[in-house]
């Protein structure tokens, strides 16, 4: 591992920040933990934490001695000043001097030391970096330090690496109990330049910020290097299909193993996240990895965001596929039971007893593929997949010089469920879309960029599909939030097909479709060019079953039910002069969603339409709102706000109609009115 370290950089970001009123402690403090953050071979999403000791001045205008240290829910990635909140050092000492201190009673002692009151709750190890007298610390989550931590004798190997250069640190849940631990383990040997934390991590510290970093570097090193000599073959391969099926297949089956269902027909989902390499290849195709796989995380600091196993899947034969759904639910049932069996199990002896979180995997192992990451949300998914990443590294640097042996399960169990790590997590109330996909076709235009926004901001993962590849791509970065935009020509199947894999790739299903693309051909019925006809059918009905024909078949593979949602217009209700050609496939439409209502609500999949009229659109064009004007003997205005409301109808009020009925559980073969009142075109 190389140092990234630079005199420039660090001179640089100490002078900027010295123009904010930031002391060159502190901003050098953050440098280093930007460099430290950065690699994920040392740390994680939030993992790991950094400190300095200097001096602040508190709210009163007074200079104070305080210990600057990561708080809670910032990133050692893009740490800002704020993330090292300042606590004052000297009564944080004094507590040393305890014989215990409870979790609850350390976080108050910490906040009422905090010199903003605003700031956010110090790190959990905050007292381990007070205790050591060091003006720079640096704690990380080393991969190649892990795989010297988790082994049977890694007492005597990590000795062999470091010698008496690191001090040794058996294994105790982080927190007051820790903190003494470590600091006297240090003081029996003050000329030791860190501390490895068994089954846990790695501990550096220095008189300045390059020199705690870079010891870090250089311990990591002698760690790699270690795991670089005598190694053996690892992981024996297992026998694979011929034929395996695809991750657009295998994705939805899995998706749907791991959902739970819950009252009023609702589904707790997840989202996928999927990874591949010829590392985990190797690690996922060995023949015994239900052995290695699952004894354990390889620090429990990841426990809260993968579950202390993953699940292991049998590889999916492309001849097969039925067999494969069949043992892969088996297996997630199993899975889940044995989840609420450990949880019981270690709940018994609590003086609190504990709630039981998601019982669902948050990792799935799948030979001749590779793994998934899983998660309510697409970031939580990535959160997961790159920490299992990580884990395939770590056990197999273990297994190449010995055996991986975590931490046995009481620990994981009180790790997982300590209330100081979950806080971690937040408390963010779930939306109400959390954990569904929902693709939005023309999703570029304006109600369906209208829809796809709305649908994210309730949670939703989201597809953008449009024949305009380009407008798809740049809708689906306003929207943000990891939104995929596809190219997909809806008259095209293999575009469609395509554009649904991709998805399902991408998410691990769909739950949601909105199928909205569509364009507006005039003409009086009888004269029409019946070219033109075909063609509006082709884009305006043909399109929409399509669009439900490959939607429907990853939701009967999901097993989880679904919604369709398709656009209709008014025009299928009450036909305006001259429009025949639009009209007239938006008609058989309305029925198209109520066939589907009919023949897979059976299989919890729903089916409804929207019935909208006079939205400002592509479809509804300037040239177009001119030409339905003069066809009805109106002015423009008239014409957009020719309703009972006597406004006028937007966008976004369609996709609350769509959002409502995507919400809307036991409601199927309904169709919902958007037009501010039109007699004409209400439903009989």
């Amino acid at each position: 591992m190389n140092s990234s370290w630079s005199d420039q950089e660090a001179l640089a970001l100490a002078e900027a920040y010295a123009g904010k009123g930031v002391n060159e402690d502190l901003a050098l403090r953050v440098y280093t933990s930007r460099l430290l953050g950065q690699d994920p071979r040392l740390v994680l999403h939030g993992g790991g934490n950094t400190s300095v000791k200097t001096k602040r001045v508190d709210l009163s205008g007074d200079v104070a001695d305080v210990l600057c240290v990561k708080g809670s829910g910032w990133d050692m990635a893009n740490i800002e000043p704020a993330g090292l909140p300042a606590v004052r050092l000297a009564p944080l000492l004094r507590l040393r001097a305890r014989e215990s201190l409870s979790d609850e009673e350390m976080v108050r002692h910490q906040r009422a030391y905090l010199l903003d009151p605003g700031s956010p709750n110090p790190s959990v190890e905050t007292l381990l970096h007070a205790f050591l007298p060091h003006k720079f610390i640096d704690h990380t989550h080393s991969t190649a330090v892990l795989s010297l931590a988790d082994q049977p004798e890694a007492a005597k190997l990590c000795a062999e690496v470091f010698g008496a250069r690191m001090g040794q640190v058996p294994y105790v849940m982080p927190g007051f109990a820790l903190a003494k631990a470590a600091a006297e383990i240090f003081e029996n040997d003050p000329t030791v330049e860190g501390l490895i934390l068994l089954k846990h991590g790695i501990f550096t510290f220095g008189d300045t910020a390059r020199e705690a970093y870079q010891r870090m570097i250089e311990m990591v090193s002698l760690a790699e290097d270690r795991l670089a000599k005598g190694r053996k073959p690892v992981f024996i391969p297992r026998a694979l299909p011929d034929r395996t099926a695809t991750l657009a297949e295998i994705a939805p089956i899995l998706r749907g193993a791991c959902a739970i269902p819950e009252t009023g027909g609702a589904w707790r989902r997840l989202v996928l996240d999927f990874r591949t390499s010829p590392a985990i290849r190797a690690y996922v195709d060995g023949a015994a990895l239900e052995s290695y796989a699952t004894r354990g995380v390889v620090t429990p600091d990841h426990t809260i965001r993968t579950k202390n196993f993953p699940l292991v899947v049998p590889p999916a034969c492309a001849d097969d596929i039925e067999a494969f759904r069949g043992a892969a639910r088996e297996a997630a049932s199993r899975f889940i039971a044995d989840y609420r069996a450990y949880f019981e199990r270690n709940n018994r002896g609590q003086a609190s007893p504990k709630k039981p979180l998601d019982p669902s995997p948050r990792v799935i192992l799948v030979p001749c593929l590779g793994l998934f990451g899983l998660g309510r949300s697409k970031n939580d998914a990535a959160i997961a997949a790159d920490i299992a990443v990580n884990t395939v590294e770590t056990i197999t640097g273990a297994e190449a010089i010995g055996r991986f042996e975590p931490l046995p399960e009481a620990d994981l169990f009180d790790m997982e469920y300590w209330s100081l790590e979950q806080a971690k997590l937040g408390t963010v109330k779930e939306k109400p879309l959390a954990g569904q996909i929902a693709v939005v076709t023309g999703g570029a235009g304006a109600i369906g960029a209208a829809t796809a926004r709305l649908f994210k901001k309730n949670g939703a993962e989201i597809a953008v599909l449009d024949q305009e590849a380009t407008a798809a791509g740049q809708t689906a970065r306003h929207i943000g939030g990891g939104a995929i935009g596809i190219g997909c020509d809806v008259t095209d199947a293999a575009s469609v097909n395509s554009a649904f894999a991709c998805v399902a790739e991408t998410f691990g299903g769909v739950d949601i479709v909105v199928s909205n693309a569509g364009a507006a051909w005039q003409g009086r019925i009888g004269s029409v060019d019946e070219a033109l006809l075909r063609q509006s059918f082709e884009l305006n009905f043909f399109a929409h079953q399509r669009v439900a024909q490959a939607a429907v078949a990853i939701m009967l593979a999901q097993g989880t039910g679904g919604c369709l949602l398709f656009n209709v217009s008014k025009q299928a209700i009450n036909p305006g002069p001259d429009f025949g050609p639009y009209g007239l496939p938006k008609a058989a439409t309305l029925f198209l969603a109520r066939q589907y209502a009919v023949d897979y609500g059976r299989d919890g999949i729903r089916a409804n339409a929207v019935n909208a009229d006079r939205i400002r659109s592509g479809l509804l064009t300037d040239g177009m709102i001119a030409a339905r004007s003069t066809a009805r003997g109106l002015s423009e205005h008239d014409y957009m706000a020719g309703n009972l409301l006597g406004q006028e109808v937007t966008a976004e009020d369609v996709a609350q109609a769509f959002l409502h009925q995507a919400l809307a559980l036991k409601t199927t073969a309904g169709v919902t009115t958007v037009d501010g009142g039109n007699i004409a075109a209400a439903l009989r």
